[in-house]
């Protein structure tokens, strides 16, 4: 039953995809003054498929010079880490909730730094070996500031599961009193997910597109589409972290749905950082503030656990 769940939900991610894909390009034509895709279908609603049809029916090159095995198994790579993202998701009228949905997100995320670094390698392309380092460097970076913050809600949470985030913020959601970390999470998931203006590895000025130069059609899409079932996840994970909305309630979609749009928006809104600039937010300005407040919201789960014990000790008394 739960593989019948699973399979289920990642059919809904997918066509979840495809949507966002149309929002993203209809949001940036109206921010940038024209007109969005609107022919194909009422309100070009069946645009994706259109899309897909024409990436998967494309001609794919091969690269003479690449790694041929680990170019083609880089973009499986990258869509199987994004899909497999979405088992910690609990489904509750089976009763199978991830207990360790905080910890798995961190090591699915870890591990998928791997498929951007093989197929910018694979590619034997000076462009897409220089955004895959861009990429895995950043990626990186911002993983250690992310990682803090997250132990700074486990802390005050007492759990490591989505559905025990969203207990705990019965009275009070984390964002109120946690303001700063969920503005820096929400930039560290930017980065995580290569998005603007962080998409350093994609850069079209200087490496014309990065990682993924030398890929077509279905390599391409791929690609894409394991991007976007991240900033997917990655919104949820934020809207339940900080926006504490319990997941069969209509606040939990609308908060999804915001911060998905939020993604576009910034993309349309924002230029592209300075590398350099990239890394000293990362390691001079978010670690020592992420570090400073995890220590503080650590002394506050101490003293609240050493008052929990000694009433219960004077109860017992």
């Amino acid at each position: 039953m739960c593989y019948l769940c699973f399979f289920l939900l990642v059919l809904v991610v997918l066509v979840g995809i495809s949507f966002f894909t149309l929002l993203e390009r209809s949001v940036l034509g109206y921010s940038q003054g024209r007109s969005g895709p609107n022919s194909l279908g009422y309100l070009g609603i069946l645009q994706p498929m259109g899309d897909a049809i024409k990436l998967f029916s494309s001609e794919s090159m091969r690269p003479i010079v690449s790694n041929y095995g680990i170019y083609l198994f880089s973009p499986l790579m990258g869509i199987f880490l994004s899909l497999i993202f979405w088992m910690s998701y609990p489904f509750f009228f089976n009763l199978s909730i991830f207990l360790f949905g905080l910890l798995y997100f961190v090591c699915v995320s870890s591990v998928s730094v791997y498929a951007m670094l093989a197929s910018g390698w694979s590619s034997n392309s000076v462009y897409g070996m220089l955004g895959s380092l861009r990429g895995v460097a950043q990626t990186i970076s911002y993983e250690v500031s992310m990682l803090i913050i997250l132990m700074s809600v486990m802390f005050m949470s007492g759990d490591f599961s989505f559905v025990g985030l969203v207990l705990s913020q019965d009275y009070a959601w984390f964002g109120i009193f946690m303001f700063p970390l969920m503005l820096i999470l929400l930039s560290s998931f930017f980065a995580e997910t290569n998005r603007s203006p962080f998409d350093f590895a994609e850069g079209e000025s200087e490496l014309v597109s990065g990682f993924n130069i030398e890929y077509s059609g279905g390599g391409f899409a791929f690609i894409f589409m394991a991007e976007y079932s991240s900033i997917m996840y990655m919104s949820m994970v934020f809207s339940l972290v900080f926006l504490g909305a319990s997941m069969e309630t209509f606040l939990f979609f609308f908060n999804l749905v915001l911060i998905m749009y939020l993604f576009v928006w910034i993309r349309a809104s924002l230029p592209r950082y300075r590398y350099d600039s990239l890394m000293g937010l990362a390691w001079k300005i978010y670690l020592p503030v992420s570090l400073n407040i995890f220590v503080f919201f650590m002394m506050i789960s101490f003293v609240l656990l050493i008052f929990i014990l000694l009433s219960k000790a004077n109860k017992s008394v």
